[in-house]
């Protein structure tokens, strides 16, 4: 099969190389620098100590990787895997070389992510996907898996959409696959997950252990997931188990848990699902990228709730607070280990929701 990996990052990387590991002609779109590294020295992953290089064929652009096709029906698949705010801008190359892709799937984090690809390509051609697996880079071509005992849900769009021809193709190239029914019920579970001591930890740049030995702080983090869980009912969306993730275990922590009981499940959830890494949030505001993927999880869940009618203030504020810290409106330093400010700043959020009702 040919596949094109359209951003090869931790994610992209690791998929490409495990579907060219199982001799699928495989293809990823990269930076320069990162294409001649591939080119020269393969792309590895190092999984329970064990090491695996392959040879994916890397392009550095849409045009290079399209330039002897034509509508690129010589793909069988794409595979979106750039960040979620880089989707919206990495459609316009792809439509113009190709304007009746093959299916796409894509597997960003966040809410609505997927929402660009649909309104261009249709639901039928769309796949959601959820990766779970933590994945560190060592360097430009050389990726660890932190834990093996993860994987990727897979999910259609279009409900009826018959996807077992790809869950079969992860599957077969050794990573746990799962085949979810509803995608949106994937996204807002699997967006819980991420959203533990993530934002919350890039404001006050400090790890998610920090944030949670300090009791406000702690509580604030529970508040924002009971928001969370209060605009999924309100959708009537489940929670559903993601491969190697509870994400019903941390509901119910959330939900029926004393505080000393749950501030080790929170503790185990970001271990396992971040591995050595700070939280992704903190890693972008750190890069200075100018962009988060804050406004895909607390602020697709605030939004949500504004449509429904559920009050959203903690999300709110969070979202708010690093779009501003990203966008250099606020110096950070005004909130590096400054708890007091960021909940000052939610109070004051819940004063104006209740102002509005």
């Amino acid at each position: 099969m040919k596949i094109l990996v359209y951003g090869a990052g931790a994610v992209g990387g690791y998929l490409a190389a495990r579907l060219s590991q199982q001799g699928h002609d495989t293809a990823v779109i990269v930076r320069d620098v990162a294409a001649s590294i591939i080119k020269e020295h393969g792309l590895s992953v190092t999984e329970n100590g064990r090491t695996n290089r392959t040879q994916p064929t890397a392009y550095t652009s849409i045009a290079e990787a399209f330039k002897l096709t034509k509508d690129g029906v010589n793909y069988d698949l794409i595979i979106m895997a750039m960040k979620a705010y880089d989707v919206a801008a990495a459609i316009d190359p792809l439509v113009a070389f190709c304007t009746q892709p093959p299916p796409i799937i894509a597997v960003q984090n966040g809410i609505g992510a997927e929402a660009p690809l649909i309104q261009q390509y249709g639901a039928e051609r769309v796949i959601a996907a959820s990766v779970t697996t933590p994945i560190s880079r060592e360097s430009t071509n050389s990726l660890v898996i932190e834990h093996s005992d993860r994987g990727l849900a897979l999910a259609p769009i279009k409900k009826g959409q018959d996807i077992n021809q790809w869950v079969s193709l992860f599957q077969d190239a050794g990573i746990t696959t799962l085949n979810m029914p509803d995608y949106q019920a994937m996204k807002w579970s699997k967006a819980l997950l991420n959203m533990v001591g993530n934002a919350t930890s890039a404001i006050l740049n400090r790890s998610p252990d920090a944030i949670y030995k300090i009791a406000p702080l702690f509580d604030l983090e529970i508040r924002m997931l009971k928001e969370t869980l209060a605009v999924m009912k309100k959708l009537k969306l489940k929670v559903v188990d993601l491969p190697g993730a509870s994400t019903s275990r941390l509901v119910f922590g959330v939900r029926h848990s004393p505080v000393l009981l749950l501030k080790p499940i929170l503790t185990q959830i970001v271990s396992k699902g971040r591995g050595e890494k700070m939280p992704s949030f903190h890693i972008d505001l750190s890069s200075n990228k100018g962009q988060s993927e804050v406004i895909y999880h607390n602020g697709a869940v605030a939004k949500a709730g504004q449509k429904v009618g559920v009050p959203t203030p903690v999300n709110l504020t969070l979202t708010a607070v690093l779009l501003k810290l990203v966008r250099q409106e606020v110096d950070w330093r005004d909130y590096d280990g400054n708890a007091k400010r960021l909940l000052q700043d939610v109070r004051r959020t819940e004063k104006e929701t209740v102002s509005k009702q």
